[in-house]
């Protein structure tokens, strides 16, 4: 597996120093990503989200972000398509020159309907709108006078210069069924948020079905479970249980694979959607996403973004070394 971080661009601890300095120090413990989230206007999850709103856009943070590393891949899980498939489009290539390419673009459908609304795309079937963006980042960056039309985009001759530096692979976000199919169909990766283990080798399993038939290469599988690491267990523990993870999958896992009883009762149940406790707990958690297909793992560190320096290194010292070896 690679191994990546959720920025703390969003929330109560989003600022400049942890976003540079943070990214600075994941490059030099050997991180191979991070990654940042997308909303246009922003309510944070209560279950496990502060109250604050600040967030920062996240392109934007990215850009920062390259221009003061020289390695780490940078990555959004996952973008949601309020933006104009251009102008997207001619962001991304211009990144790729100011850094050196380096990036993966995740794509979600969105979860507000408001986010939607407030910029005049209320009420449309967002998965398309994923799929419009992936076909005209095919088209722009490959070809010349590009004309196309959909439901929802038309232009004529359109050029975009400059074409980007390399690839920009196209992953789908979503713990859904029809999630992991289309990345089968379309895309390059795909990577949930929290999930549980069994959900993702079922996801992975239908995914391997459907590439067969297709005739594309396997997805690469990503996922960005919370994560809460600290010297002793109950530090990790502190302000999550497993009584509180299981309210909230019975409440929200609607699209998890689900125990014969049809309800989450134990920590079993869920296993996957939380990696929490010291190192030695944090590897002998993370190693067992490998053993259902992962190959990229994002580190969310939400939960205890105060901890954000002290986490890195520990990941970065106590548990990656130990993962890769």
């Amino acid at each position: 597996m690679q191994f990546g971080l959720l920025l703390p661009h969003f929330g109560e601890y989003a600022d400049r120093d942890r976003l540079l300095d943070g990214s600075r120090q994941a490059e030099a413990l050997g991180f191979d990503s991070v990654w940042v989230r997308d909303h246009l206007l922003f309510e944070p999850h209560g279950e496990f989200e502060s109250a604050a709103t600040d967030f920062y856009e996240p392109l934007t943070v990215l850009t920062a972000i390259g221009a003061v590393t020289e390695r780490i891949t940078l990555g959004t899980a996952t973008l949601i398509p309020y933006r104009h498939p251009l102008i997207t489009a001619f962001t991304l290539a211009s990144m790729t020159h100011l850094f050196g390419g380096r990036i993966i673009q995740g794509w979600g459908a969105g979860t507000f309907d408001h986010e939607f609304e407030a910029v005049g795309m209320g009420g449309i079937f967002r998965p398309e709108l994923v799929e419009s963006n992936a076909r005209i980042q095919e088209l722009v960056f490959n070809e010349n006078m590009v004309t196309y039309a959909d439901d929802y985009y038309s232009f004529e001759d359109v050029n975009l210069f400059p074409k980007p530096t390399g690839d920009i692979p196209f992953w789908y976000g979503g713990a859904t069924p029809a999630s992991a199919r289309r990345a089968a169909e379309y895309c390059d990766g795909w990577i949930p948020g929290r999930i549980t283990l069994k959900t993702i080798e079922k996801r992975v399993a239908k995914m391997t079905e459907l590439v067969a038939e297709n005739g594309r290469p396997m997805p690469t599988v990503g996922v960005v479970p919370p994560t809460t690491i600290a010297e002793t267990e109950a530090e990790a523990w502190a302000g999550t249980s497993v009584d509180g993870l299981l309210r909230w999958a019975n409440d929200r896992g609607k699209w998890w694979v689900k125990p014969p009883s049809g309800r989450f009762e134990t920590a079993q149940d869920i296993e996957g959607s939380l990696i929490a406790g010291t190192p030695d707990q944090v590897v002998e958690q993370t190693a067992k996403f490998a053993d259902v297909g992962v190959d990229h793992l994002v580190f969310d560190l939400r939960l205890s973004y105060e901890r954000w320096f002290e986490s890195i290194e520990l990941l970065g010292t106590e548990v990656i070394p130990k993962l890769r070896d």
